[in-house]
């Protein structure tokens, strides 16, 4: 894959693939289905989450971090060729990896954000959500690897972008339903 930085303002999507930089004051832009990698000099971030799941991953001590946007629970709903990021199945092995192969050897900790249920009146009554089945898939991947998630802004009926500060470790969760919250 591809990497990319990007010095564009918020909310500019840039087509950032998998990337890191170490270059200070720098933002990069991850897509749907997509994830990137940073140190302490990047902000990750994500625009337009609805029923898709961000996940954080964030090394406090080596101050490195992850972010996905994730855009379903499993495969069985996906057709043709699917990116690492689609899943929370396959980005949280994906980003790991990336950030032990960066120096991560301590505890990674995760802040999951997203999860919306946007299209209530379209389900078949005492359905799940698409919003709270990609929180689900993002929880039982954490546990399977053994991340614990110390924060969540998931649920609800509006729309959300994530802005994370790799070196404070902070996750700005943007809505302009809601407000903003840090994480």
């Amino acid at each position: 894959m591809t990497s990319k930085t990007d010095k564009r303002p918020s909310g500019t999507s840039s087509g950032v693939s998998s990337g890191i930089s170490s270059t200070p004051a720098m933002q990069i832009n991850v897509g749907i289905a997509d994830y990137a990698v940073g140190d302490d000099g990047v902000t990750l971030a994500t625009i337009g989450l609805g029923s898709c799941v961000a996940i954080a991953l964030h090394s406090r001590r080596a101050r490195i971090g992850a972010l996905a946007h994730v855009l379903l629970p499993n495969a069985a709903l996906s057709g043709g060729a699917d990116t690492p990021g689609k899943f929370a199945s396959t980005a949280l092995p994906v980003m790991l990896r990336r950030m032990r192969e960066l120096g991560v050897t301590d505890d990674v900790e995760a802040r999951l954000v997203g999860g919306s249920s946007m299209f209530t009146a379209l389900l078949a009554p005492g359905a799940p959500s698409l919003g709270s089945r990609n929180v689900a898939a993002a929880r039982a991947s954490c546990a399977e690897h053994g991340v614990t998630i110390v924060a969540e802004d998931v649920g609800g009926a509006h729309g959300r972008s994530v802005y994370f500060d790799v070196a404070a470790g902070t996750v700005l969760v943007h809505s302009i339903q809601m407000g903003d919250v840090s994480l």
